[in-house]
């Protein structure tokens, strides 16, 4: 997993995160097999399903912080 730093991140970044990180979840729902390609310098790009799922838990878990 790419390595993010999300405790340098502010409230409104981990927010975007979040809403981000939604989207590419539904992404992967709706079409499971090839979803949206992502461009390079995105923060999401070359993540899975599970590793969006388990950075969302932490994104999460700092915004209710």
């Amino acid at each position: 997993m790419k390595n993010i730093n999300l405790k340098e991140m502010t409230p409104k970044k981990l927010r975007t995160l979040r809403n981000n990180l939604n989207n590419r979840l539904e992404s992967f729902k709706k079409d499971a097999d090839s979803p949206k390609v992502l461009q390079t310098s995105h923060v999401l790009y070359g993540l899975s399903e599970k590793e969006c799922q388990d950075l969302l838990k932490k994104v999460l878990e700092l915004i209710k912080s």
